[in-house]
């Protein structure tokens, strides 16, 4: 369990100015932010190989006014991607922190590109659900795993201190609340500790904590998580152990689309370019293009907590641009039937149920009207034989909710003041989802690891050298 000792003049085995827990996206970022600020951090790493929640999502992040946005032709500003996250999350984030974060943006994005090698380009073709821009910005594979590797690479060549299993097991904090050290256990039992003159807090959410997720997102208790197992809550209760301020902790992103039994996710590019959801009763229920974060909780509504992704063969080539996509194809998940017919007798779908549904998206995509869902239906976009069909339930990919920050990434009191030298980022820190799983703009997760870890890592990096100056 996570703790926090106070601090009574404890000797430290090793000293450094800053200690960065976690090395996903988040940490990793804030290293080398704190770097070109000219502070010398050590990121420590429970896992043998650092992955995090960033390896298994696809890797996208949004960003606003970039010049891989401008190269594209595409005219976005932090203003504009400010107002579609609070749309989304119905205005209940901190718009400081949102203000922050859009506009942070595309520097970002570019910085990483430019100085560390991070292969970005624009992901084209489709929107993702509540963006009014295309704003996703991806290395070529479209994978998480690919950007946690440009990540580590550019750690290594700048010369950051990484150390693996290390899990933190205790903050050192004395009673004003400044945080002093860490102690970090090994694999074999045997435990270290290491002095700081500021800690960030880039260890994720709550996920994998099956007592905290059923206190705090009942609706997703049962789901199955398709998260980093190591997201245990710590910052969580650490925080809370210290008198931090917790905020929008039933805020959370789920997917609608787990391949079953593959466990592989399916881009939800499938539903924005036409394709739709099915339950057993071959019956839709639901707006796929409403979110995939909500969708989750709908589609394990379902019975047996199952649907059909059912699309066609324009849709198949598009998505194969997935690499996730395409290895759920080479594993067999991706079913393909000459007919609605062919298909029902595959699926063990009712017939005229499936005949139907097909029948009322024909029927809106000529009429122009929306169905009882809220959906449109383009007459470009409606599904033709060869269907093809995808079985995927429900999942909790990561927490939104999380320890308070301001605008400088700095952990917040109760009370609205800030910790002397504590910092939070990424799933460790509140993010912009609002307060349930409705709020999640595609893209707020990374958002939020990437550019508030840059924030943190350069304010943290801006506090030292003042202090070290006075």
């Amino acid at each position: 369990m996570a703790i926090v000792a106070f601090h009574d003049g404890q000797e430290f085995e090793a000293h450094v100015p800053l200690v960065i827990i976690g090395a996903g996206a988040c940490g990793l970022v804030a290293a080398l932010a704190a770097r070109q600020y000219g502070a010398d951090s050590v990121v420590l790493e429970r896992d043998a190989l650092p992955r995090g929640s960033t390896s298994m999502s696809q890797g996208f992040i949004p960003a606003a006014g970039s010049r891989f946005q401008a190269e594209k032709g595409v005219e976005d500003s932090p203003e504009l991607m400010g107002q579609d996250i609070q749309h989304k999350n119905g205005h209940q984030a901190d718009p400081a922190i949102v203000r922050a974060l859009t506009e942070a943006s595309a520097g970002v994005v570019e910085w990483l590109a430019d100085a560390h090698g991070v292969p970005f380009d624009l992901v084209e073709g489709f929107l993702y659900p509540g963006h009014s821009r295309m704003r996703m910005h991806a290395t070529p594979r479209r994978t998480g795993e690919e950007l946690m590797g440009s990540l580590l690479n550019a750690v290594e060549a700048a010369g950051i201190d990484l150390l693996t299993e290390a899990r933190v097991v205790e903050l050192h904090a004395d009673d004003t609340g400044r945080v002093h050290g860490v102690t970090l256990e090994r694999p074999d039992g045997s435990r270290e500790s290491i002095g700081c003159d500021a800690l960030i807090l880039a260890c994720n959410g709550y996920g994998g904590n099956t007592e905290l997720v059923a206190r705090h997102l009942p609706t997703l208790k049962g789901a199955l998580y398709f998260g980093h197992e190591g997201n245990q809550g710590d910052a969580l209760l650490w925080g809370e152990a210290m008198g931090a301020s917790l905020k929008d902790l039933g805020a959370c992103q789920g997917h609608g689309s787990l391949a079953m039994p593959h466990q592989t996710l399916i881009t939800w590019a499938v539903m924005m370019r036409g394709g739709v959801q099915v339950n057993t009763e071959g019956r839709r229920f639901a707006n796929e293009h409403g979110g995939y974060s909500e969708q989750a909780a709908k589609v394990l509504a379902q019975p047996g907590g199952i649907a059909w992704n059912l699309f066609d063969e324009r849709i198949h080539q598009a998505a194969l641009e997935f690499e996730d996509y395409r290895n759920a194809d080479t594993a067999g998940a991706v079913r393909t039937f000459d007919s609605l017919e062919a298909m029902a007798t595959g699926l063990a779908l009712p017939l005229e149920a499936l005949r139907e549904t097909f029948a009322e998206m024909h029927a809106l995509a000529e009429s122009g009207e929306a169905d009882g869902f809220g959906r449109s239906f383009n007459a470009a976009d409606q599904l033709v034989a060869p269907f093809h069909a995808i079985k995927v339930t429900g999942a909790l990919f990561h927490t939104q909710g999380g320890l308070e920050v301001d605008a400088q990434a700095r952990v917040l009191r109760q009370n609205g003041a800030a910790f002397a030298n504590l910092f939070a980022a990424g799933g460790a820190a509140r993010g912009v989802s609002g307060s349930g799983d409705s709020g999640y703009l595609s893209g707020n997760g990374l958002l939020s690891a990437v550019v508030l870890g840059a924030i943190a890592g350069r304010e943290a990096a801006r506090q030292l050298g003042r202090e070290s100056a006075a």
